[in-house]
């Protein structure tokens, strides 16, 4: 493996450890909350943090990811928490699955990340393209935690 691509997958890991960190200092009653000025709540950011790293990488490659459909409808772009059924995993079995995730990932195409795909609407035709980006979105989810997070707590003070 090239030493860039260990690089990027280093990135992909800690960024998650982070968020997880984060993530495991609230409650799940906190990670259901939407504040006033919010969309989202905490539940939703993780579960669109998850889809949205698949959603990505099926975009390019057209391979089948290991995401039920319904995740689109739950936490893809434009949704909300409104959409949540029964069957919406529950913030512990999101935390689960964002820790496996980028493990998953790494096996699955840490020797094809300089395959070349029909590029996205975005321009991006590699796997480690595509990574960047997502790695960078889940930064922003992270911003969105935090303040999530701080909301959350004040208001059960």
């Amino acid at each position: 493996m090239k030493a860039r691509h260990e690089v990027l997958f280093q990135q992909l890991h800690a960024y998650r450890r982070e968020l997880l960190e984060l993530a495991a200092e609230v409650t799940e009653a906190q990670a259901e909350v939407i504040p006033a000025g919010f969309n989202n709540n905490i539940r939703w950011n993780l579960g669109h943090i998850f889809t949205d790293q698949y959603a990505w990488i099926h975009a390019l490659t057209q391979e089948e990811q290991p995401v039920a459909a319904a995740f689109n409808l739950w936490f893809g772009y434009g949704s909300s928490p409104s959409s949540f059924t029964t069957e919406t995993p529950s913030f512990s079995e999101l935390l689960q699955m964002l820790e496996q995730q980028p493990a998953e990932i790494q096996e699955r195409y840490r020797d094809r990340l300089d395959e070349e795909f029909p590029p996205t609407e975005m321009g991006m035709h590699t796997v480690e393209q595509v990574l960047i980006r997502t790695i960078f979105h889940e930064g922003l989810h992270i911003g969105a935690i935090q303040a999530l997070k701080r909301q959350a707590v004040e208001r059960a003070q």
